[in-house]
């Protein structure tokens, strides 16, 4: 049993990577000693940490000696690579990518809805994926009450899930939009975005321009006409609640915001749930907070989200369209409690398993 522990943070350099280090920090996770790995574009760096200055290294197999908990948010390629290594050189991991999330043996954890699955991990841990985390905070205690049935749910998603690139690619077009507004009246389209060779935005992070638009596209779409992003919310969920055959339709859509998801979810359950007594379990529910007074309104904004941990759940009525519908409407810090915050979280359990 150990008091402190000696933590890596791969992909330190990121958007989900920095944003570890701060929940680190705020969440005074035991940390010994703290390993900054990134790329070798980034060795020699240094990111503040809990008070002091910590220098990157760059990604190798040996970085994981002496390890004990290491926190992936690299991407799936360098997940591939590094964390069974990392497993093996003694690390429990809790990777943020797609690398390791169905696979049958790696346990796939929102601490709020399934800390019970952490029992059978063998030293990896996958977080799921942010639109799925949201989403499932504020549904998981409705559907132990009530059986969900059906889940449709449509996302508005914010830039920062794409990366640091795509944040800059909305600031850039943004800016040369409005200048192009101001000096000639005309239409808010980026016409230098359109051409193939625009360096002051390539290489571009986002399909279509981001600015005063939204992109009914997050991530490739498949043979199904769905994009990956969409079936990782139908799959995911269905492993988290271990229900196989969950009927779940989703729509992911990019939206000109820097952080914090919302998400428009219809719900259908086995047993009768009436707008009440969903408020009320919701307010009892860990990583939810009500904001359900709209005709003064109050109801959850990406602005009011983006920086805390709670998922916010509001516009609550029933949906008449089916016999047992009711309708809600989510926004949380995607880069916080949709990935930062939950893999620290599954942290925390870990070594409170380990105690």
């Amino acid at each position: 049993m150990k008091n402190r522990y000696n933590v890596a943070v791969v992909g330190a350099t990121g958007a989900v990577g920095t944003e570890m280090l701060r929940v680190l920090a705020q969440r005074r996770f035991p940390v010994k000693r703290i390993r900054l790995l990134a790329s070798v574009r980034s060795q020699g760096r240094r990111l503040a940490f809990n008070g002091s200055s910590q220098r990157v290294e760059t990604l190798r197999n040996r970085s994981f000696d002496g390890i004990d908990v290491a926190l992936f948010s690299a991407g799936a390629g360098r997940s591939l690579e590094f964390a069974p290594e990392a497993v093996k050189r003694g690390a429990v991991v809790v990777d943020n990518s797609s690398a390791f999330r169905m696979a049958p043996e790696v346990p796939l954890v929102v601490p709020e809805v399934n800390p019970q699955a952490l029992k059978r991990h063998a030293g990896l841990v996958a977080n799921p994926n942010c639109s799925t985390i949201i989403m499932l905070v504020p549904l998981a205690p409705l559907h132990a009450v009530a059986g969900i049935k059906r889940i449709i749910v449509s996302t508005y998603q914010s830039v920062s899930g794409a990366g640091a690139k795509a944040m800059w690619q909305l600031l850039t077009e943004t800016r040369q939009a409005l200048r192009a507004l101001k000096a000639q009246g005309s239409r808010l389209k980026v016409e230098v975005f359109e051409r193939p060779r625009a360096s002051s935005l390539e290489p571009r992070a986002l399909p279509k321009q981001i600015a005063f638009n939204v992109i009914p596209q997050v991530d490739i779409f498949l043979d199904n006409r769905s994009t990956k992003e969409e079936m990782k919310m139908v799959n995911e969920t269905r492993k988290i609640l271990e229900e196989p055959r969950l009927a779940i339709s989703a729509t992911c859509v990019r939206v000109p915001v820097f952080v914090a998801h919302a998400e428009a979810i219809w719900i259908e359950t086995e047993r009768p749930l009436s707008v009440a007594r969903a408020r009320q379990l919701l307010r009892r529910a860990p990583g939810v907070r009500v904001v359900d007074d709209p005709v003064n309104g109050a109801y959850p904004l990406p602005l009011a989200a983006a920086g805390q941990d709670d998922v916010l759940v509001g516009r609550l009525r029933k949906d008449d369209s089916v016999k047992h519908g009711l309708t809600l409407w989510v926004s949380g810090d995607n880069l916080r409690k949709g990935a930062a915050t939950n893999a620290v979280q599954i942290a925390e359990l870990l070594i409170k398993r380990d105690k």
